[in-house]
């Protein structure tokens, strides 16, 4: 999300640097479910190691809010562990995803880099990997102390990084094609890495009763090392311990921190 680089939502809007450029549009978000349950992602698993996370640390907590939350498949399952969840969600489409299969459920429109609702939780969260969505350092402790500025004294903050700018292995190409009755989805995906930055493209081959349609989804990431994402912790008011749950979350860590 340089300003030199372009990325195309898919309501084919593009613009350098826009803080939307990243934004999930509806064609995608009408399949993203579909997609990522039918690759195995386990939404259920991944809410109870966060919920894990957080009752080791604070044993009251009461209260997460879930940053990023797409389409809401975390809180589907963490509003079942804990007395109250909110949500929040820049995307249009995927909030109103997420609003409808948690009815009751207050889902926000808001930033994660400078989202303000007035009131604490005792956890929040960001998870898949989100936070690689920000273009600098100073984007990146942004996003963190907005999240940290919910917390609660005593309180758990946990982020998902995206992959560390150590070790990353560009040019992967994803592949994946998934049915259910009545419809087909296929998807191309490359990425490409210069410097820090990688612009990952994918393309979606959509078959239903009413044709095949294809579209596009170009996002940019930035790649940040360990110690880049522990510094925003510490700048935010936190002390971070890096935890890795193994091959729950394709082999990404969470950075788990409580609020002094």
């Amino acid at each position: 999300m340089t300003t030199d680089t372009i990325a195309r939502n898919t309501s084919g809007d593009s613009a350098p640097g826009h803080r939307g450029a990243n934004v999930y549009g509806e064609e995608v978000s009408e399949i993203y479910d579909l997609l990522y349950k039918r690759r195995g992602k386990d939404y259920a698993a991944e809410a109870a190691v966060i919920a894990g996370l957080i009752r080791e640390r604070a044993p009251h907590a009461a209260s997460l809010l879930d940053v990023a939350c797409g389409t809401g498949e975390h809180l589907v399952t963490l509003r079942t562990m804990f007395d109250h969840v909110e949500g929040v969600e820049l995307s249009d489409s995927m909030r109103e995803r997420a609003q409808g299969k948690l009815p009751g459920v207050a889902v926000h429109s808001g930033d994660i880099r400078d989202f303000d609702l007035g009131r604490t939780f005792d956890a929040v969260c960001s998870l898949y990997g989100t936070i690689g969505y920000m273009s600098s350092q100073a984007e990146l402790d942004a996003a963190i102390a907005a999240m940290g500025r919910h917390v609660a004294p005593g309180g758990v903050l946990i982020a998902e990084p995206w992959y560390f700018r150590e070790g990353f292995a560009d040019g992967h190409i994803g592949d994946d094609i998934v049915r259910e009755p009545g419809r087909t989805v296929t998807r191309l995906a490359t990425s490409v890495r210069t410097g820090n930055v990688v612009r990952v493209e994918a393309h979606y081959l959509v078959a239903d009763a009413a044709g095949v349609r294809h579209f596009e989804h170009a996002q940019v990431m930035n790649l940040f090392g360990r110690d880049e994402y522990a510094a925003a912790f510490v700048h935010a008011g936190f002390e971070p311990v890096r935890v890795e749950p193994g091959d729950l979350l394709a082999g990404r860590s969470l950075f788990v921190g409580v609020r002094r």
